[in-house]
């Protein structure tokens, strides 16, 4: 026998033997809860270690399913934004694994993927009867970001690439007054070869002209060094840093 049938066995058991009715042990429904009800009953935005003194069952069950969530972008709910009035919440697998909110407009009755624009919101928001604070990430339209924008614009995020190009071009000045020393020191020695090659007899000039042919190329302390890192070369840190940034932005 199956789990109900079973139950079935042991009900009929219990009238035979002790009497009763059938008709009291039929449920009625109204206070039967699903997994889901009980989620959306203990369900918290942001989870604290307050939140996680008194756990019993219920909230270690809606705990489980926030452990779940992906919390790098929010999905919006921008229906009422005239009345600057907005839904928040997280991203689960298969939004994430879809780029919904990431690579999509993240209001969820748009799915727009051009123009998009990351966004902070310092969301305010009511949770069992407590008043509370969040700072949101979400990325939007053009159409939906002047919805969220409708009463007073918020902060908009921009990528790092600025930084990065910035602190590359910091460098440059540095590598150039290098070679520009090193170029300049080669010129002083050649005209000094030079001066000394006009006063000097002609024997001496030919072996002048060879020491300042020899000094032209590089020598054996900069053959050991290697060759000189030009100016626009990246290092693979800098690659992978500029990689991270693009994909989570």
């Amino acid at each position: 026998m199956d789990a109900y049938e079973r139950h079935k066995k042991f009900v009929h058991d219990y009238i035979l033997y002790y009497g009763g009715k059938i008709e009291d042990f039929r449920r009625s429904g109204a206070n039967d809860k699903t997994d889901l009800d009980v989620i959306r009953e203990n369900h918290r935005f942001l989870w604290n270690e307050e939140d996680e003194a008194d756990m019993n069952w219920e909230k270690r069950l809606a705990k489980k399913y926030y452990d779940k969530l992906f919390k790098e972008y929010c999905i919006a709910d921008l229906s009422r934004y005239k009345e600057n009035k907005f839904g928040f919440r997280w991203r689960h697998e298969k939004e994430v694994i879809s780029g919904k909110g990431q690579f999509s407009c993240g209001n969820k009755h748009c799915d727009e993927n051009e123009g998009l624009k990351s966004w902070e919101v310092n969301f305010g928001y009511i949770e069992h009867g407590e008043k509370r604070n969040a700072l949101v990430k979400l990325r939007l339209c053009p159409e939906c970001s002047h919805k969220l924008n409708f009463h007073h614009r918020r902060k908009e995020v921009k990528t790092c690439k600025k930084r990065g190009t910035a602190a590359q071009n910091s460098k440059e000045p540095k590598h150039k007054k290098r070679k520009l020393s090193r170029s300049a020191k080669k010129k002083s020695k050649k005209k000094t070869r030079k001066d000394q090659v006009s006063s000097d007899d002609s024997g001496n000039s030919d072996k002048d002209s060879d020491d300042s042919s020899a000094e032209d190329g590089p020598s054996e302390a900069d053959s050991l060094k290697g060759p000189l890192r030009e100016a626009d070369e990246k290092s693979r840190e800098e690659e992978f840093h500029e990689y991270f940034q693009d994909l989570f932005l």
